[in-house]
């Protein structure tokens, strides 16, 4: 079983090879053009951090770095939720933060329907607040598809 380090390797390089084939892709017919410098920059940043985050995450349900930085963040957004008074979605943010405490290690974590699901709001919000750009999320929805496999392909060869 390999530690955060590992986890954290594999996610880069599975991340970096993601962000190549992006960057490919969007210099075939010279699409990158339509992004601001700002977006050229902060775009490849949050793929690779999302890879990171989620090159994680299936180790919430245990004692780890996975479940120290998820629950940092888990805090922090109750606390905005809280202040900004939208009790409900601070209530849902909290049950929903309970889900993978309450199950065993390598348990629903470390499965393939997870690594597409615990993702998807990831292209369902974007699509939902964007309707003039229904794909804006798809690439980082699959950041963090692709960090999520490479958690689940790390435990496998370790």
């Amino acid at each position: 079983m390999a530690g955060y380090k590992g986890h954290l390797a594999g996610a880069t390089l599975f991340g970096l090879g993601y962000l190549a084939m992006l960057g490919y892709a969007f210099s075939i017919d010279a699409a990158y053009e339509q992004f601001s410098a700002l977006e050229q920059v902060g775009y490849p940043i949050a793929i690779v951090v999302l890879a990171l985050l989620f090159g994680l995450w299936p180790d919430v349900d245990i004692h780890s770095k996975g479940q120290q930085v998820f629950y940092s963040i888990f805090f922090v957004a109750d606390v905005f939720l809280i202040v900004t008074e939208q009790f409900r979605a601070a209530a849902y943010l909290g049950l929903v933060a309970l889900l993978p405490i309450l199950s065993r290690h390598r348990g629903w974590t470390h499965t393939w329907w997870a690594m597409l699901l615990i993702p998807s709001p990831l292209l369902i919000l974007p699509y939902l607040h964007m309707p003039e750009r229904p794909l804006a999320g798809l690439p980082f929805y699959g950041a963090a598809v692709i960090g999520y496999l490479s958690h689940l392909v790390v435990d496998r060869i370790t």
